[in-house]
């Protein structure tokens, strides 16, 4: 199925590339479509008539939501294989990438079989390009076994052995290289074997850059002991390689894709560390590797190899633009850019000023905890580097590293004189020489940082930010020279009121106040000496300004905002989001676990509360119901009180004036015993009343 197809020129030579939104395809992919056709030759250098470009489709893992890469042509996904191969029929060159996905295998093998098999029907020769991997290269025996460092070369390829993971890879290099050679003039194929691949964003080595660049251990761990020597190769070199193979169709089938590095991955780590992270490293035992999700088992495989080569071919036969020919190790500042652009971590400078007891701290230490930046103060760096020096003095040696105890010994004693003559302040030079050194550290180059409440002046902004380079020859200029590094990207000026500052200042809790200069004694002049220095012809904030780093100022008006939150959400705002990894695969889960026990404790508050007011209902109703059988009772009663006192003349009567006649009358009755009882004593009653009277 094809996305995003449009129209073949004249001038376009068709490439089609497996699993074109993978790691190293992707570069390739991208590289070759910036490409002319035959640019590598030197006999073509300053031809530009009639130029064939490459067009590029090919394979994705993913259905793509959104547009299709921009160098590609068309994109296939879950083709069936006829269909795969009505594709590969229409393409002058076919590259695929077995380096990175082993589920390949099998797709690769079907698909140079059937073009071998389709040769007849071509309307143009073909190539097939193998990108392979070094690990087919990873037993096999030295040279001299008298001499194991004498590297390898493409020459020895037939003497290679196999990792035992890599097995497949072995068969499908020879399935490739066998089938090319039954009718070249129609169907060329090579096997490119490459080193671990590396730059633009990383692959393999992507867990080393990320635990360098997060900061959170001390050391950067090198499985084994490290000193296992592995080939190597930049992205784009290795992009570079397949377009000479285009280019130069040269008569070697098999390729060494490899830098001239060399390197130990002891000496990778180091060099990622001391760039991008804490500069130490540590070797752990290989086993942990299987501990972490980052890595599979062919990764570790990868990463343990111990084998030394020589691109003998690539540098005497191909025109090779190299990228990192002297490898990663040496590299490392290019590569280290390449992985924070590709990625997006960019560093986050803020630098928050405003007058003292005005709230910078407290928003300062908010937006760190949002961005994970790091909370720099003036004393903080001051204790800081304090410590650092007196840890320094107490070490001779310690695993192993040596430390210049007698420089530290001298510029420790120099700041406690200094500030034992400042009355325990320091100089602004030495103040300028602890921020910077600060500022340029790796957490805070990688992460960013938020700038507390510093500096407080003109002077000591241009101090603090100056360029270490030579200064521009263009006098003309106004900008003032600054270190692009460390200059703050935002600056937030908070501002208050004096008298609100001052109530602010006298409602702290003692605790808060004592040994600080918001003592009711000193605040009023630390206030005024701010507002003096922001009254004067050249302010703090003017020199930002000239850098074109417009300051945001917000008022702060409210004291029913302790917390300050307005005022970071129009910070969080004016930055916008976080450029970095964001929370980890553990932190996700612990927020998830945490989320899902708040829901469950509130839906069991729910339910307690539910229950709770199904029960007073209940409780309510129960004895609303009692009070009212109660009160029903009562009344019945009172009734019954009533009929009886009202029928007691009734009954008076009636046993005082009928009774006595009407039990006579019944008594005759039952002696006579008539048949019409009822008549005979109506009868009766008339002739006793009628005798009465």
């Amino acid at each position: 199925m094809a996305e995003g197809q449009k129209a073949i020129g004249p001038q376009s030579k068709r490439v089609f590339i497996n699993h074109i939104d993978s790691y190293s395809s992707e570069c390739i992919g991208k590289f070759l479509s910036s490409c002319v056709v035959g640019a590598s030759l030197e006999e073509a250098e300053g031809e530009e008539e009639d130029e064939v470009t490459y067009q590029i489709v090919g394979t994705v893992q993913n259905r793509r939501e959104t547009r299709r890469s921009r160098f590609s042509s068309q994109e296939y996904f879950a083709l069936g294989r006829q269909d795969l191969l009505q594709h590969l029929m229409e393409c002058d060159v076919i590259v695929y990438n077995i380096s990175e996905n082993s589920e390949q295998l099998d797709e690769t093998s079907w698909a140079i079989s059937a073009l071998h098999s389709e040769m007849n029907n071509f309307d143009g020769p073909k190539i097939f390009i193998l990108i392979s991997t070094l690990m087919t290269w990873a037993l096999t025996k030295p040279i001299d076994p008298d001499d194991p460092e004498i590297p390898f070369t493409e020459e020895d390829y037939r003497r290679r052995r196999s990792h035992p993971n890599f097995k497949e890879h072995l068969s499908v290099e020879k399935l490739v290289l066998k089938m090319g050679k039954t009718k070249k003039s129609k169907l060329s194929t090579y096997v490119v074997a490459s080193g671990l691949q590396y730059g633009m964003g990383e692959n393999i080595f992507h867990y080393f850059f990320k635990a360098s660049w997060l900061g959170e251990v001390s050391r950067i761990p090198v499985f084994g002991s490290g000193k296992n020597i592995i080939p190597t190769i930049h992205v784009k070199d290795l992009a570079g390689v397949i377009q000479n193979i285009i280019d130069h169709k040269p008569k070697t089938h098999y390729i060494m894709a490899v830098d001239d590095c060399n390197s130990t991955i002891g000496d990778i780590v180091k060099a990622i560390s001391d760039v991008v992270g804490p500069g130490r490293t540590e070797s752990v035992p290989k086993e942990d590797a299987f501990l972490l999700k980052d890595f599979t088992q062919r990764d570790i495989d990868s990463l343990t190899v111990h084998l030394r080569t020589d691109p003998v071919f690539l540098r005497n036969s191909f025109n090779l633009q190299w990228v990192c020919e002297s490898g990663i190790v040496a590299n490392i500042d290019r590569v280290a850019d390449e992985y924070k652009q590709s990625r997006q971590l960019l560093p986050i400078r803020i630098c928050i000023l405003g007058p003292p007891a005005v709230g910078k701290s407290t928003v300062a230490a908010k937006i760190c905890k949002h961005y994970k930046l790091y909370h720099i103060t003036v004393q903080d760096a001051i204790t800081e580097k304090m410590t650092q020096l007196e840890d320094m003095v107490r070490m001779d040696e310690q695993e192993g590293e040596s430390y210049d105890t007698s420089g530290a010994q001298e510029l420790l004693e120099t700041l406690r004189d200094n500030m034992n003559l400042n009355e325990g302040l320091l100089d602004d030079h030495f103040v300028f020489q602890i921020l910077r050194e600060k500022l340029n550290s790796n957490p805070c180059r990688n992460q960013g940082f938020v700038l507390d409440g510093y500096p407080e002046t003109y002077n000591q902004a241009m101090e603090l930010f100056h360029s270490e380079e030579e200064e521009s020859e263009d006098t003309r200029s106004k900008i003032p020279q600054f270190n692009q590094k460390i200059i703050p990207d935002y600056v937030f000026s908070m501002d208050a009121t004096d008298e609100f500052l001052k109530d602010r200042v006298r409602n702290l809790p003692e605790s808060i106040v004592e040994g600080t200069h918001y003592t009711q004694d000193r605040f009023p002049h630390h206030l005024a000496v701010f507002r003096d220095r922001n009254s004067q012809d050249e302010t703090v904030l003017d020199y930002f300004d000239e850098l074109e780093i417009h300051p945001e100022h917000i008022e702060v008006t409210s004291e029913e905002d302790p917390e300050y939150l307005s005022v970071t959400k129009k910070i969080i705002r004016a930055v916008g989001p976080a450029k970095n990894y964001g929370p980890s695969e553990e932190e996700r889960a612990e927020e998830e676990m945490r989320n899902a026990e708040e829901r469950i404790m509130l839906l069991a508050a729910e339910r307690e509360e539910r229950e709770r007011k199904e029960a007073e209902e209940a409780a309510v109703r129960a004895a609303r119901l009692e009070e009212w059988g109660k009160n029903l009772r009562e009344v019945k009663r009172q009734e019954q009180e009533m009929l009886e006192v009202r029928a007691l003349p009734l009954r008076n009567y009636l046993m005082r004036n009928v009774m006595p006649s009407l039990t006579e009358a019944l008594v005759e009755c039952c002696k006579v015993k008539p048949d019409d009882p009822v008549d005979y004593v109506a009868e009766y009653l008339l002739r006793s009343s009628a005798h009465v009277d």
